[in-house]
């Protein structure tokens, strides 16, 4: 006999939220059910009406607040509560690093054994002006009363929410997204209608570089074809100056994806430039650049910090992209070996070695975990292991082999704290905790960037 729901839908019911959880949300526990409520904030006593019933929690939503967190404030984007770009711009900034901290806390109490209480994990690093930070923007165009518009979808929905100014967007971008929009108005472009499969023009995506000034415009559309190309190419170069470079990409499946395979160089450069303290990266339509260049640096510090170099250790960085971890360590290293298994991104971190006469650095196509194997019987065994992996973690033959070939230090740079604590769990088997560092990237969200250095345990 099934068990009767203790929460139906719709069923409203008192709540004191205890903690954020990873998206965000405020959770609290109701007759033992964990609850889930966007946009309550830990302190507060709501109401909360149930919205999804699930097997082992519910999804709320907050009908009242009756008791308000002192870290409430109101949020200065005029479209903060339908766009849901920002989950956390009502919480006061200092509040939401302390939060961040406490997201990954929970992480490792749910998913490692590790004494959390007696672990080094230090205050969350934030920002001077936690906006206006992002150096690249993704904004899909519709229609609305006949005009187009630019902008994000509505959280949990289709419905396409207006942004003519992000406030966590470089200002840049929001004025190239502004006046590409308008040049698509002017001449009658068709944009792309997901619903009938009609139209062109799907997404404007726009980069910058925020020490250079330049910036890059791409246009995703659903076919290759482009009405008014000349004629748009021709106003994007009059009316934005500072754009030096211009591309189509086609993407012509039915997905939440932006880019697709092919990408067409339009005009200007094939690339743009940006600058992290003495270093000069060139960016491509697809390649992947941390979002917030300032958080960047004190990122890349971190690591720099956690690995300690001495100037005689052999660095591997797995999971290297374009190799700009590697790069910024290699001064303190002997000798840095990177690897993706991206072959593009691998001939990029070369260019980027050479580029800045950097010797000691060499990259190479394929997994971590069959090159480290092959190194370690040539006779070459690191003595650090940096890894940068996705939000899904480090791959697990990837965490077998560091557990095999045992580096002194192993430096984990994170960008979500679950899979952080599930690796964490595997590798503490051979490795201690040294510290946690929390690293705010992205302010006003939920996301928070952590860097783990580990130390080998003594062979006892």
């Amino acid at each position: 006999m099934q068990k009767e729901a203790i929460i139906k839908p719709k069923q409203q019911f008192p709540l004191t939220i205890k903690r954020l959880g990873i998206n965000g949300e405020g959770v609290g526990y109701f007759k033992r059910t964990v609850v889930f409520v966007p946009g309550a904030l830990p302190g507060e006593e709501v109401v909360v009406e149930a919205k999804r019933i699930h097997p082992k929690y519910v999804e709320g939503i907050a009908k009242k607040v009756r008791k308000r967190s002192p870290h409430r404030v109101k949020p200065p984007c005029p479209v903060y509560e339908q766009c849901g770009g920002c989950q956390l711009q009502h919480l006061a900034y200092k509040q939401q690093l302390i939060e961040k901290r406490d997201i990954v806390i929970q992480a490792l109490e749910r998913h490692t054994k590790l004494k959390v209480d007696e672990l080094d994990i230090r205050p969350t690093i934030g920002m001077d002006n936690p906006w206006i930070y992002r150096n690249k923007g993704q904004f899909q165009l519709g229609e609305d009363h006949g005009k187009i518009i630019s902008g994000l979808y509505s959280l949990d929905s289709h419905r396409l929410i207006n942004v003519p100014e992000c406030i966590v967007q470089h200002p840049l971008t929001n004025k190239v997204t502004q006046v590409v929009t308008q040049i698509l108005n002017d001449f009658h472009v068709p944009v792309y209608n997901e619903k009938t499969g009609k139209g062109i023009v799907r997404t404007i995506v726009t980069r910058v570089g925020t020490q250079t000034g330049q910036a890059q415009v791409v246009l995703i559309t659903a076919r290759r074809e482009l009405p008014r190309k000349d004629v748009i190419l021709s106003e994007i170069k009059k009316r934005l100056p500072e754009v030096v470079s211009v591309a189509q990409n086609v993407n012509a499946k039915k997905t939440s994806v932006i880019f697709g395979d092919e990408t067409i160089h339009l005009s200007g450069k094939e690339i743009i430039e940006e600058r992290l303290e003495e270093f000069t990266y060139e960016l491509s339509a697809r390649a992947f650049f941390q979002l917030n260049p300032i958080q960047t640096v004190k990122l890349y510090n971190e690591v720099k910090n956690a690995a300690a170099l001495t100037g005689k250790e052999k660095i591997a960085d797995a999971y290297c992209g374009v190799g700009t971890i590697g790069l910024w360590l290699a001064d303190g290293a002997s000798e840095i070996r990177g690897m993706d298994v991206i072959p593009e991104a691998i001939e990029d971190a070369r260019k980027n070695a050479a580029a800045h006469n950097i010797p000691n650095a060499h990259y190479y196509a394929g997994k971590a975990e069959v090159l480290l194997p092959k190194w370690l019987d040539e006779g070459w065994r690191p003595d650090v292991v940096i890894v940068d992996p996705p939000r899904s973690g480090c791959d697990e033959a990837l965490l077998r082999t560091i557990l095999k070939v045992k580096p002194k230090k192993f430096v984990y740079v994170s960008c979500n704290p679950s899979t952080l604590a599930k690796d964490l769990h595997i590798l503490s088997k051979a490795y201690d905790v040294a510290y946690m560092q929390p690293v705010d990237m992205f302010p006003q969200t939920a996301h928070v960037e952590t860097v783990v250095l580990m130390s080998r345990k003594e062979d006892k």
